[in-house]
């Protein structure tokens, strides 16, 4: 019989801090396999991992949770939903987890709520995954700077941004930039916006809108971090993104020089039409700068049942 090395992933819950947060887990060969945290992005979940997690799953520890707000996370009645708030539950949720040390894949929103991880507990990082997650000013594109700069005071704001939270609106976001639709999956935006249309999901998605901005007013900070921690990095970007631009990839040059960078010719969700091409690069990425250590402190739990 021929053997394939396709991922065996579980699919779990999680409590924390009143959040039910969904996570799915591939389960390595090995035990002290090397762990890669995947932050997923707007308007999506773990689920755009799925294929990734089949292809890496068997080889390393992949954690991909669904942030309160999307996906199969359910949060409490009067959660706020903020980048803060979110920053919160993903790193009570690697708490719970018992993930002392992990490398970040980091992905559109995966980057504010990733970054925020890193200043909180640097010596988790153990080094940096960033696709289309932009933490610079040159990155933003003139659509997405208009996007920010909406408020939830000025009259029709909020309709801007729930435009966006339809199934056109959604599905743009898969297709602009990409040279060959043919190479993107329908069941993407599809269950994007089956998320999106469950009963207050716009309602945090238009709160989460409206708090973007917040995340520029720290890219200093996380800049400021990058340079100080010097996190070993991978950088994969499409450069067709309508949100964040090529200039923002190669930003990151400046604060990690000694960064990977790569550059496709698709859009926003590059592991649609690239995964073949980007799973190598973080396979390789993760083997040169995953270091052991000490087993008994660097020892991943297995997480709760």
């Amino acid at each position: 019989m021929v053997r394939l090395p396709v991922a065996r992933t579980v699919h779990r819950h999680v409590e924390v801090d009143g959040v039910r947060v969904f996570y799915r887990e591939s389960v390595p060969e090995r035990p002290d396999a090397p762990v890669l945290l995947l932050l997923h992005g707007f308007p999506s979940a773990s689920h755009q991992f799925r294929r990734l997690i089949d292809v890496l799953g068997s080889r390393y520890r992949l954690v991909a949770p669904d942030y309160p707000g999307f996906g199969h996370t359910q949060a409490p009645d009067g959660f706020v939903h903020t980048f803060d708030r979110l920053a919160d539950i993903t790193e009570g949720f690697v708490q719970r987890l018992g993930l002392t040390r992990f490398t970040m894949y980091t992905f559109d929103f995966g980057a504010p709520v990733g970054l925020r991880l890193a200043e909180r507990r640097p010596e988790r990082i153990a080094g940096l995954v960033v696709q289309n997650g932009n933490a610079y000013q040159e990155g933003l594109s003139d659509t997405a700077r208009d996007f920010i700069a909406l408020r939830p005071e000025t009259p029709g704001a909020e309709k801007t941004v729930r435009d966006l939270l339809t199934l056109p609106g959604t599905r743009g976001q898969y297709e602009t930039g990409v040279p060959v639709p043919e190479l993107l999956a329908p069941d993407g935006w599809t269950l994007d916006q089956h998320f999106l249309d469950l009963p207050g999901r716009k309602d945090a998605q238009v709160a989460l809108a409206f708090d973007y901005r917040s995340n520029l007013e720290r890219y200093d900070r996380w800049q400021s971090w990058l340079r100080t921690h010097t996190p070993p990095a991978l950088i994969t970007w499409g450069v067709g993104d309508p949100f964040f631009t090529e200039a923002g990839a190669r930003a990151y040059l400046r604060d990690l020089p000694d960064a990977e960078l790569h550059l496709f010719d698709t859009g926003h969700f590059a592991l649609e039409t690239h995964l073949a091409e980007i799973a190598p690069l973080i396979a390789g990425f993760l083997d040169r700068t995953w270091s052991t250590g000490d087993p008994a402190a660097l020892r991943q739990g297995e997480g709760p049942k």
